[in-house]
């Protein structure tokens, strides 16, 4: 999600090709939804776990929860885990979820549904999405620390400050390398940590994943979500004007579905998507 939340990002002069092709809503939910700021399918148990901030996304007040929707996005248990701040992004191994939430990786035993674990991080600002790589090591981004930390059998390290991450939120690691939304998509080496620009001229990239095609899918929180095609950026869908946010999207594989948390429109929204 973005800082200044409140504010409006005017897309003029980035370049962006436009498309008469659209994503098509199937469900909506909103059910005791509060300020959602991701929503991130489990294969495993095909659920979807929702990050509810409920107040202000930098506040400690202790508001914050995750709610557990079916995979058609039927609510299941709203206040599935509370006790939080403002949980953002979202990522599962090993039968634990893992929760950004300001300072704090907040490690949840989905089993049980129980926090099993607050990994603090020392000077964190503003930490936002979370992904894991291949080998199990839980990446995430603190956007305005411009910084990505690493957690990984119980070591915590702080990853990269390279020059490039500017403004760091959406995270996807894939096949040995980790990719980084800022205004731009990166790409680093997850073993030697050499970055460079893989898509330029994005807006301010909220949700980031890379699809099985080798093309991103990425969201402004303002209400945009993009595709991309080599260099280029693909408007997909645009609900600016309708005042829905579109914060940390993620896509379901297998069901081409692009689910939305809408932020202060307090809905997760579902779109089929075809390529």
């Amino acid at each position: 999600m973005k800082l200044k939340y409140y504010s409006l990002f005017i897309l003029l002069g980035l370049g962006y090709t436009l498309s008469a092709q659209t994503l098509t809503k199937v469900w909506s939910t909103s059910e005791g939804i509060k300020t959602p700021e991701s929503a991130l399918f489990d294969a495993t148990s095909n659920k979807i776990y929702v990050s509810n901030i409920n107040g202000e996304p930098s506040t400690k007040d202790g508001n914050g929860f995750i709610s557990v929707l079916s995979a058609d996005g039927k609510m299941e248990k709203l206040n599935w885990v509370t006790g939080l701040n403002a949980p953002k992004g979202s990522a599962i191994y090993h039968g634990n979820l893992y929760v950004a939430d300001i300072d704090e990786l907040v490690i949840i035993n989905i089993k049980d549904g129980k926090i099993s674990k607050r990994v603090k991080v020392e000077h964190a600002k503003f930490l936002n999405d979370v992904t894991m790589s291949d080998d199990g090591t839980i990446f995430f981004s603190d956007m305005t620390a411009n910084k990505i930390y690493s957690y990984a059998k119980g070591k915590l390290e702080l990853w990269s400050e390279d020059k490039l991450i500017n403004n760091p939120n959406g995270v996807w690691a894939d096949k040995g390398k980790l990719y980084i939304g800022t205004n731009q998509i990166l790409e680093a080496d997850i073993k030697t940590k050499e970055i460079k620009v893989v898509v330029a001229k994005c807006g301010d990239i909220d949700g980031l994943q890379k699809l099985g095609n080798g093309q991103f899918l990425y969201s402004n929180w303002e209400g945009r979500i993009f595709i991309t095609k080599g260099g280029e950026s693909i408007k997909l869908l645009d609900t600016v004007a309708d005042k829905k946010n579109t914060a940390d999207v993620s896509f379901v594989p297998g069901k081409n579905l692009v689910l939305v948390p809408t932020f202060m429109a307090n809905s997760v929204d579902a779109y089929q998507f075809k390529p």
